[in-house]
């Protein structure tokens, strides 16, 4: 779908509190928006879709306790060396 928005506008909000059990999600994100579209589908007791702009942006409210975030910390040389060895062993070319 061409917006018209430059893609640096083109934003991911997440919205909760305390009190709210509800967390609101407003996204152009394509692979979040397809897979927040299946999850309800799936569950919709626990996520719905709320509002779609007509611009590309979708709106969800999600249960709170579906919704996770991970930090993950970064790989050290050595990890990302051991990876690249064995995807070499196992015919995976690195992604450049």
């Amino acid at each position: 779908m061409v917006t018209g928005k430059k893609k640096k506008d083109k934003i991911t909000e997440i919205f909760f509190d305390e009190a709210n059990p509800k967390i609101s999600i407003r996204t152009y994100n394509t692979d979040l928006k397809n897979r927040l579209l299946k999850f309800s589908k799936k569950h919709p007791n626990e996520c719905q879709l709320i509002d779609d702009s007509g611009d590309g942006m979708l709106e969800f409210e999600v249960s709170k306790g579906r919704l996770s975030f991970r930090l993950t910390a970064p790989y050290s040389e050595d990890r990302k060396q051991q990876l690249s060895q064995n995807a070499t062993r196992n015919n995976h070319l690195p992604k450049r």
